[in-house]
């Protein structure tokens, strides 16, 4: 089977190269299962419920991934507890609205887990152990599956690659969001498990990480606060599409997938 993963879609722009971009990907990687990471999809910060609406009513969408900033808009709170399919990380404290998996049926037939964890370095605000808790969850709640996917939100390399190795062979792919930079590392570690440090950005790429340049410069030149918008202009797409044999849960290859507008 195949999985499609979209790297963090960021406000208006990288919902529009989302929403062109996803007709050609599907045709060409026919994908049973679509994973996007939405936590910027509203104007840089968060998900509303007309951008939730606007993302999972497309039919080749199927989970929304999320990070640290799922609780930008207020509305969120509200909205994850009726939306199943919008995943925040895992290891938030227990009582948080929401959840950090999900179990999705793909177009094959075959049941799927996915699950979203946030990583503690460098990451605000700080949470529960992300090794421990997707031990805890791939021992529980997704054990009887044969194929699991895990969107690991975080900051430092070092942190996702110690991720992929920890699960090697316990899940069918470990793939790293956030930075908004996409990486070159994809491979099959040895036991099976699909890795990619970081998917990278949806969003305008004339830009600092999806955000308007001059916004971003005062921040470093003048050093005052400095609300950031999202860019404008041409887009691009960044993701993956990883082959797993359903039967062994074991990945047979990832290639990243880069999609520009002109």
């Amino acid at each position: 089977m195949k999985i499609l993963m979209i790297g963090d879609v960021v406000g208006k722009p990288g919902r529009r190269v989302l929403k062109d971009s996803l007709p050609g990907l599907h045709e060409q990687h026919q994908p049973d299962l679509t994973i996007v990471n939405a936590e910027n999809a509203a104007g840089g910060f968060g998900v509303t419920a007309s951008v939730l609406d606007e993302l999972l009513g497309n039919p080749q969408i199927d989970v929304l991934t999320s990070g640290n900033h799922i609780w930008d808009k207020p509305e969120a709170l509200q909205l994850i507890d009726g939306e199943p399919r919008l995943l925040r990380p895992h290891n938030y404290p227990e009582g948080t609205p929401g959840q950090g998996w999900v179990v999705v049926r793909a177009s094959n037939g075959i049941e799927v887990g996915v699950l979203n964890i946030m990583g503690a370095v460098f990451m605000h605000p700080a949470l529960d152990c992300p090794f421990r808790c997707a031990n805890q969850v791939l021992n529980n709640k997704l054990k009887d599956l044969g194929v699991v996917v895990v969107d690991f939100h975080a900051e430092a390399t070092s942190e996702k690659m110690a991720m992929g190795w920890y699960l090697d062979g316990r899940v069918s792919v470990v793939v790293g969001t956030h930075t908004h930079v996409a990486t070159a590392d994809e491979r099959i570690l040895p036991d099976g498990t699909a890795y990619l440090s970081d998917l990278g950005m949806t969003g305008c790429y004339n830009s600092i990480l999806g955000m308007k340049k001059e916004k971003v410069l005062n921040r470093f030149l003048r050093r005052v606060p400095e609300r950031l918008e999202p860019a404008t202009g041409p887009s691009m797409l960044c993701g993956a599409i990883i082959d797993v044999d359903e039967s062994s849960g074991r990945s047979r290859s990832i290639d990243r997938v880069t999609i520009k507008e002109k």
